[in-house]
């Protein structure tokens, strides 16, 4: 028996090396091995968009040196070759590390991804190269990756350093650079029969992202309210609560777009009801209208664990798992059945009564790395589909917004949605992750990780020890994906009192009105950046460039900028430099060419290190040279019929073009063509040029203001 196995082992080996890769797409190439499960990632994603197969065809960096697959008695083994002087990336939104070379990586979802062993809200069996390519394992199993590390016995090599004493237990232990003669990315996949694995060609490393992410979908494209700011209440809340926080927000003129319910806008919130709590908000209708007459957009909180008490319960009873959370129902997302009901109840109860938007909670399964914090559905679940708890885990945030996104795709509306967990071929999603994890560095790294694997983040303001620490944390949000403030435990405004119990007893600090100051000159800044943001969107959903991203994809060959994730571009002009330290000063690497100081407007010099100076009300922003950068007089909210006023900064005596995106920015019309492209160019004067068949008009120049 034994030799029989051993045989059949050899054989599936053997005959998988003999495969041979097949494009699937221009540039992206497809090697399968065995019998693939049934529920893996490729099978819910988006379809493709149309625009990758305008992408030029480009050959497989693995034509020479092949992808070795194994399926053996313990599921399956892929080898991918590595360079020894390659840096690998990616595996979702990474918290403790970039660069991931010589490291053993688990991407596991989890509420709480500490540690650095790949444990993330948003697990991704996926990585991509400075080399220029990328990888996606097909798989929502259980995976994990050795980048480097482990060497086989054939790869052994004595060395010099190998005979040296160790004279400390992280100098014995830590994983180091291996000299081996094959250096490989090897993947562990157990229980699986068969597997895919997907290579996304160049051959520049921002190529083999686009690619990845216009198979997924093409960039998210949320509605542009969604670029504004977002504003959390307390849980128990009540209406009127609501009525003061908004009339404040629009009293001082503090920019909001976004009021976010919790928990106890609903009877039953740990599990879910999905019913509206009347004793704290007695009249929804009226809190819909009200507000959106003063121009917000309501987001409500939830999560997919269905209280008995729920209208939902007796309709989702026969399409849940086996195991319950929070005495809820865990609902089959992986059967379209199921999302159907669940997205059906939402959109006649909520959608079309008003709601534009979703906080998905707690669907990021419970923290593994404590034995005692066991709240969410075990492994073992079974559930009517026939996917597993292990595979609904790793699916289930993706699903679970999938679900709710396609309820506004059905109108034709766009949202901007939140979630605590993500996963593979994410890309088109209008859905910004959050945590509860509250690490300012760790916050602005997740930006750097997020850009390069389809995913947009909001690294949130919570509570804060001081006004160093909370203006720091403001000023990474307002240069974020999404500008959110998460009073989900505070009465008021964290700006007005940092100390959660005073605040709660509205007692605020003596410098309460000097914050609200800050404050709104950031959110002010954040509002004039809107046109900018949504063209690099308009960019992400049409050819798949993110709009949030490391250095290293702009400058993969800069070896200064292969490390770096303390610091990140918007679009191709600007770099945030965010201070996550005490201090007013930092070190920060310009890459080639010059770069202004966007609050002073001083000229640095590109290719090196300078040290700089940000202060609480200012944004830590450079501007490359040759931008014309678009920025707009400040709004309290966007509306469909803001018209932004621009002022133009012109940064050089060369500028390039500049392209803005012009529609209603709430409907789905540009995908017919309804857009314009609004093109400003500068040669002695300022020019604005319109194309397109949208008829409104969402911009008008002001001013052109010469710099440098």
């Amino acid at each position: 028996m034994r030799t029989f196995i051993t045989s059949l082992v050899l054989s599936v080996a053997i005959t998988t090396q003999a495969q041979t890769f097949r494009q699937i797409e221009p540039g992206v190439y497809l090697l399968t091995a065995g019998q693939e499960d049934a529920h893996t990632p490729l099978r819910y994603k988006e379809p493709e968009a149309k625009e990758l197969k305008d992408m030029p065809s480009t050959g497989n960096p693995f034509s020479k040196e092949g992808i070795h697959i194994e399926v053996n008695a313990r599921g399956c083994v892929v080898e991918i070759p590595l360079s020894a002087d390659e840096n690998i990336y990616g595996f979702g939104l990474q918290m403790g590390s970039f660069v991931q070379n010589n490291k053993k990586k688990r991407p596991l979802v989890n509420d709480h991804p500490l540690k650095d062993l790949g444990y993330t809200h948003a697990p991704q069996p996926f990585y991509i190269s400075n080399k220029g390519y990328a990888v996606l394992i097909n798989t929502a199993r259980y995976t994990t990756f050795y980048i480097g590390t482990n060497r086989k016995n054939t790869d052994y090599t004595p060395t010099e350093e190998n005979q040296k004493a160790k004279l400390s237990t992280d100098e014995l232990y830590r994983s180091s650079t291996q000299s081996s003669s094959k250096p490989r990315v090897q993947v562990d996949i157990p229980g699986a029969k068969g597997i895919s694995v997907l290579v996304f060609a160049g051959p520049d490393m921002n190529l083999a992202l686009r690619r990845y992410n216009l198979f997924a979908g093409g960039g998210s494209m949320p509605a542009l309210w969604g670029l504004g700011m977002k504003f959390r209440l307390k849980t128990d809340s009540k209406q009127e609560d609501a009525y003061r926080i908004a009339h404040y927000l629009r009293d001082k003129h503090i920019p909001c777009d976004v009021i976010g319910l919790e928990p106890k806008w609903q009877t039953r919130a740990y599990s879910c009801s999905y019913v509206w709590n009347k004793d704290n908000f007695p009249n929804p209708n009226e809190l819909i209208s009200r507000t959106r007459a003063m121009g917000y957009k309501l987001n409500l909180w939830e999560h997919a664990f269905v209280h008995p008490s729920s209208p939902l319960h007796p309709l989702l009873k026969p399409k849940s798992g086996s195991h319950l959370v929070w005495n809820g129902l865990v609902p089959d997302f992986a059967d379209s059945a199921t999302q159907h009901i669940f997205a059906t109840y939402h959109d006649t109860c909520f959608v079309q009564k008003g709601i534009a938007a979703f906080k998905m909670d707690e669907c990021d399964n419970s923290n593994i790395t404590r034995g005692d914090l066991n709240w969410s559905f075990p492994e073992l679940s079974a559930f009517p589909s026939g996917i597993d708890g292990e595979q609904m885990h790793q699916l289930f945030g993706l699903l679970y917004q999938k679900t709710l996104y396609g309820v506004f795709r059905k109108h034709g509306m766009r949202t901007y949605l939140d979630v605590r967990a993500s996963g593979a071929l994410a890309s088109p999603y209008p859905v910004s992750i959050y945590s509860d994890t509250y690490d300012l560095e760790d916050y602005v790294r997740m930006v750097c990780n997020a850009g390069l694997t389809g995913l947009l983040w909001s690294p949130e303001v919570r509570e804060s020890a001081d006004e160093e620490d909370f203006f720091r944390r403001v000023q990474v949000a307002v240069l974020s994906a999404q500008t959110l403030f998460n009073g989900w435990y505070l009465r008021n405004p964290a700006w007005l009192q940092f100390d959660k119990q005073l605040n709660n007893e509205d007692k605020f600090l003596p410098t309460a009105t000097k914050n609200e100051d800050v404050v709104r000159q950031l959110l002010n800044f954040r509002m004039s950046l809107v046109p900018y943001l949504y063209a690099q969107f308009a960019r992400y959903r049409t050819d798949g460039t993110p709009p949030f991203k490391p250095l290293v994809l702009n400058y993969p060959k800069d070896k200064a900028a292969a490390a770096i994730d303390s610091q990140f571009l918007i679009g191709d002009d600007l770099l945030a430099c965010p201070i996550v330290g005490k201090g007013n000063e930092r070190m920060v690497y310009l890459p080639e060419g010059n770069w202004y100081n966007f609050n002073t407007s001083e000229r640095l010099e590109g290719g090196r290190s300078h040290n700089v100076h940000f202060a609480f009300n200012e944004v830590p922003l450079f501007v490359r040279e040759g931008t014309i950068l678009p920025l707009a007089e400040p709004t309290d909210c966007i509306t469909p019929q803001t018209t932004f006023v621009l002022n133009c900064r012109v940064y050089g005596k060369q500028p390039r073009n500049t392209s803005l995106f012009e529609d209603d920015g709430i409907s789905y019309g540009f995908e017919s063509g309804i857009y314009n492209k609004v093109s400003l160019s500068w040669n002695g004067r300022g020019s604005l040029k319109r194309t397109g068949k949208f008829k409104g008009v969402r911009y008008k120049v002001k001013s052109w203001t010469l710099i440098g």
